[in-house]
């Protein structure tokens, strides 16, 4: 069985799809993660995000592997790495770019292949896995999304502005949801849940009890 999981950034999908994944005993698969990987490779061989060639040379020139949760760059660990405030500006970026999706897309597919997982991304239950068991969109206000991405990166020592932070996200959210490739949008088969003034473990129970244990 695989199950997609897409949403918006900051709406909760990771974190309630490795629990998932850990409670189903399911591989876990972050896509999200992937495109962070290559934006982290750029950003420290400082490629402009503008040349495209460039970034495709790039991603043609790296290895990525997920494993346990863990994604490894080269065969380096860089899972905390790539969840700095400027990777997460960069990443939209890289993720626009066809050629690199693509690649990406393929990947993604052939772990899905290797047995039972749940991934979470933007474009899973409509590009990556449109036939997925089950796919789930997860959403949540603004103004939530913005509040949690400001906690994590206070809690984790960086100066960040909530303000800030909540232009960034409606900029992604513009981003992810009018780029031409794989678009952010909910599948016509997909259950939308609204995490929005919920705890992590409500929100779990609700996915179990609702959803999969009645298959």
């Amino acid at each position: 069985m695989n199950i997609a999981i897409d949403g918006p950034a900051g709406a909760g999908k990771s974190t309630i799809a490795k629990i998932l994944a850990e409670k189903l005993g399911m591989n876990y698969i972050d896509t999200g993660a992937m495109y962070r990987a290559i934006t982290l490779k750029a950003i420290e061989n400082n490629i402009d995000f503008n040349d495209v060639s460039s970034l495709i040379n790039l991603v043609n020139n790296t290895d990525i592997k997920i494993s346990n949760g863990r994604i490894y760059l080269d065969s380096k660990d860089v899972t905390d790495k790539i969840r700095t405030p400027l990777v997460s500006q960069k990443v939209s970026k890289i993720a626009a770019i066809s050629e690199i999706r693509e690649k990406m897309i393929c990947l993604q597919r052939e772990l899905a292949e290797n047995g039972n997982v749940i991934m979470d991304g933007r474009d899973i239950g409509t590009v990556v896995l449109p036939n997925a068991s089950l796919k789930f969109f997860i959403t949540a206000t603004v103004e939530e999304r913005a509040k949690r991405r400001f906690l994590e990166l206070k809690a984790k020592g960086y100066d960040v502005n909530y303000d800030n932070i909540k232009k960034e996200i409606l900029s992604r959210d513009e981003q992810d949801m009018k780029r031409k490739i794989s678009p952010l949008k909910l599948a016509e088969d997909a259950i939308v849940i609204d995490t929005s003034n919920k705890e992590i473990e409500e929100i779990i129970q609700e996915i179990l009890q609702q959803h999969i244990t009645r298959r």
